[in-house]
């Protein structure tokens, strides 16, 4: 993995409102937000969890969180956002982009998976769009083109969402559903979505 860089979106702070009028703020995660990543997942519903990491356990081990908090900017991807109506502003998502190892020859690959997690209370109201949107503009500065998802079939808010943003259907093995999200049609989709002011602001905010 890439040693952490400075970029222009680092210092960034996107500040907008949820559907529902919930102030809210977002921003890249670094590797000094895994106790906030810690207390997010803790937060979860089992279900929640569940449909995330395809666990319901408690707690996820050490070595995971450690992997969702080792980001760099370049090939680990994050976005976090955060209550800025709610007592002691709390982590309420995340949205993470990783990307695939290099080629056997040593060529950069732009293509990453995604992933996206929401407290229940937030969702329906607009946060993982708004999320994805900013990380979006992310990856296309860094260079990823592509990014897979892998969704259990059950999760119905994720496949709404990819199915939204234009991604296409790659597979599907014991529950688990494959797509390929290209980022230029999903940035598209989103730039067109003129009604949700909360993924207008971040495209706004993040100068796309």
């Amino acid at each position: 993995m890439a040693h952490a860089r400075a970029r222009p979106l680092d210092g960034i702070v996107v500040h907008s409102v949820l559907n529902d009028g919930t102030a809210v703020c977002l921003r890249t995660i670094t590797p000094d937000d895994e106790a906030l990543i810690r207390e997010g997942i803790a937060k979860l519903s089992d279900g929640a969890r569940y449909l995330r990491f395809f666990s319901a356990a408690p707690a996820l081990p050490d070595e995971v969180l450690h992997r969702l908090a080792a980001v760099d900017g370049h090939d680990h991807i994050a976005w976090g956002a955060i209550c800025s109506d709610c007592p002691g502003e709390p982590a309420i998502g995340a949205v993470h982009a990783v990307r695939y190892p290099d080629e056997a020859d040593g060529t950069e690959r732009r293509v990453g998976e995604y992933s996206v997690a929401v407290l229940d209370a937030f969702h329906g109201k607009g946060l993982a769009r708004m999320m994805t949107a900013a990380l979006l503009v992310d990856c296309r500065a860094a260079g990823l083109a592509v990014l897979d998802v892998h969704t259990l079939s059950e999760n119905r808010a994720a496949v709404s969402l990819v199915h939204a943003l234009g991604a296409s259907w790659k597979s599907e093995s014991a529950g688990v559903a494959e797509y390929a999200l290209d980022v230029g049609r999903a940035l598209a989709a989103l730039r067109a979505d003129t009604d949700a002011r909360g993924v207008q602001d971040v495209l706004a905010q993040l100068g796309a």
